[in-house]
């Protein structure tokens, strides 16, 4: 989550040596800390494009993306055991993430559809329509 923000400082470059070394599987894979930074680094880049230029459904696929990618972060960051001062803006950009999802994801209501009972055939106004129009006076 660091690219999007600042330039790596020397400090985040070890950082990710000290993940490919929590990980032995990473090492096993043959990803380095170098090839682990700058693939993170460019689905980052990436998503971000993506989320900032194209619309519907592929924003919402970058966004999900984005989303796991914050989650890898965070594990990485649990598995080093560093404070939560380290973390915290791949926290607050998750839950971010997360919110936008759930908006984008939300089903759009029609209050001015009318359902039709299934016994009698006839349509029924929403409840809506039923509601009193004008001022409601709360005490």
């Amino acid at each position: 989550m660091h690219v999007l923000w600042h330039p790596q400082t020397h400090q985040q470059k070890r950082a990710y040596k000290s993940y490919v070394r929590a990980l032995p599987l990473l090492k096993k894979l043959g990803i380095n800390s170098i090839l682990l930074r700058k693939s993170i680094g460019a689905l980052e880049v990436a998503c971000g494009i993506v989320m900032t230029l194209v619309p519907g459904r592929p924003k919402d696929v970058a966004n999900f993306f984005l989303l796991l990618l914050v989650l890898a972060v965070l594990f990485f960051h649990q598995l080093v055991g560093d404070p939560l001062k380290r973390y915290a803006h791949a926290l607050v950009f998750g839950i971010l993430l997360t919110c936008r999802l759930l908006i984008a994801r939300k089903p759009e209501e029609r209050p001015s559809e009318k359902k039709a009972l299934p016994e009698s055939g006839e349509e029924q106004p929403s409840l809506y329509e039923k509601a009193p129009q004008g001022k409601v006076k709360v005490s």
